[in-house]
């Protein structure tokens, strides 16, 4: 080869390095196999036995989604693996809202050039959580795209298969004015309006992610981190003891108002009171530094709600016992009333 001859590596790409780490997560990959898995990574698609025991009418639910910009503050902390965590569970937590349990989860990784330590430690964090709930990593994509991601930024996407009962699918039909509203108490941020926290905290308010703040019980980088909480393991059984569950609400990007009216029929809106709760102190600290408006708080972040659920009202007492035994922090926020499918906090 001339000496002067381009390479793939030299535009920016090293398919070698890839395979190396690849290589070195293969066997964790590998531990969240079940024998459902007919095959793996290595094939161009990942095969998955479609038996449903105990279904009837099984239906297959999917999603998608990434962390978005977390991972610039991960990149700030030198710390991955976390960011694993965030995208499996917050997939999760979206087919849980249709009462499915997952079967098996994709990822994509995409970076300017490919940083071995920061994609190892991200895929350890997605193996970590998909075996927490027993799905099966099946495949997933790395993309070294130099021009299109700036030099050091990455990007974490995932997208999940689960199955649901036809029968038990949510929301329910019978959602009426009355119905409860429980919360259940998030992590901070999860994975949601990290754009609007960097420019608040780091950009006005001139502060760095290794910032200690009594209110925080460590740094700032440190309380922003937080992994995104999975609810499967507390809710899921519920669903399958309880049939008084209508409605389950994920909050994620547009906070409470935009994805609470999405298990709401029409003609009825979720008033919700903002006193039941009280936001963790990451959110005051964000709203002082940026000087951000509280409607604008609530629109962009999850303010200490991580999910909502919209329960039978005489069930309500009852369902939030089995929430804090099973290890959440859960309350009654507020109640359905007639409307127009939106909500109101007061």
């Amino acid at each position: 080869m001339s000496e002067d001859a381009l390479t793939y590596r030299d535009a920016g790409v090293d398919i070698d390095q890839a395979y190396r780490s690849l290589r070195g997560v293969l066997g964790e990959i590998q531990a969240t196999y079940s024998d459902r898995v007919v095959e793996g990574v290595g094939g161009f698609g990942g095969l998955f036995h479609a038996t449903f025991p105990g279904y009837e009418r099984p239906v297959l639910v999917s999603s998608i989604d990434g962390v978005g910009t977390k991972t610039k503050v991960a990149a700030m902390m030198g710390s991955f693996r976390g960011i694993g965590h965030d995208i499996v569970n917050h997939c999760v937590n979206d087919i849980l809202c249709q009462g499915a349990r997952p079967l098996f989860f994709m990822d994509y990784f995409g970076a300017s050039g490919l940083q071995a330590e920061a994609f190892e430690e991200v895929l350890r964090g997605v193996t970590e959580a998909c075996r927490s709930v027993e799905v099966a990593l099946l495949g997933g994509e790395t993309a070294e795209l130099p021009g299109v991601y700036h030099d050091g930024e990455m990007e974490v996407v995932g997208s999940i298969v689960g199955v649901v009962e036809f029968e038990k699918r949510l929301p329910k039909s019978n959602i009426q004015a009355g119905d409860a509203l429980i919360g259940l108490a998030s992590d901070g941020l999860h994975t949601n309006g990290f754009s609007l926290a960097r420019k608040a905290l780091f950009e006005t308010a001139g502060m760095s992610v290794r910032d200690e703040a009594q209110e925080l019980s460590g740094t700032l980088g440190e309380a922003l981190l937080k992994p995104h909480r999975c609810y499967f393991h507390s809710v899921f059984p519920l669903l399958e003891r309880n049939d008084r569950v209508r409605g389950i609400a994920h909050v994620t990007g547009g906070g409470l108002y935009d994805n609470v009216p999405r298990m709401l029929p029409a003609e009825l809106r979720a008033v919700i009171e903002r006193r039941a709760w009280t936001p963790p102190p990451l959110f005051r600290l964000i709203q002082e530094a940026g000087k951000v408006q509280e409607q604008e708080m609530y629109r962009t972040f999850n303010m200490g709600i991580g999910l909502v659920l919209l329960v039978e009202r005489d069930a309500a007492p009852s369902i939030v016992r089995e929430l804090t035994d099973s290890g959440e922090a859960a309350a009654v926020i507020g109640e359905v009333h007639p409307g127009g499918h939106d909500v109101q906090i007061v």
